[in-house]
């Protein structure tokens, strides 16, 4: 679950269902709109608890059918993320060829590759979060 607050002071909570494993994966989300981030974090925080904190400024382009992220993430460095929307006639076999073909033109590598979320990677480093 990911909370994104924007400049104007609205946020989106976004849920994130999604395989924790290496490669390509199908990825279903769920984004509520909210007025107040600040009072929705803390809400949760009580609810919920707080395993982490991720801080990241994204850069979001647009590539035919793929969300290409810029991230910057506090404690670890610069990310690249492709993430293609498919319609409903779509395989993901269909988006998985269409992210390959640009990791090819973007020259990504395989072993460029990194597994697991922000918060996983904190965590391994031993980084505060």
């Amino acid at each position: 679950t990911s909370l994104f607050p924007f400049q104007d002071g609205r946020g989106q909570l976004i849920f994130y269902e999604r395989p924790d494993s290496e490669g390509p994966k199908v990825s279903h989300y769920s984004i509520c709109p909210t007025a107040d981030p600040a009072g929705l974090v803390a809400v949760l925080s009580q609810a919920l608890g707080v395993q982490g904190v991720v801080k990241k400024e994204r850069r979001l382009y647009v590539v035919g059918q793929t969300h290409v992220h810029l991230d910057r993430v506090e404690g670890l460095g610069d990310f690249l993320e492709l993430e293609v929307v498919l319609s409903e006639q779509q395989s993901p076999e269909d988006g998985e060829r269409m992210a390959r073909r640009l990791m090819e033109e973007l020259g990504v590598q395989e072993e460029d590759l990194v597994a697991g979320a922000y918060l996983d990677l904190l965590l391994a480093e031993g980084s505060p979060t």
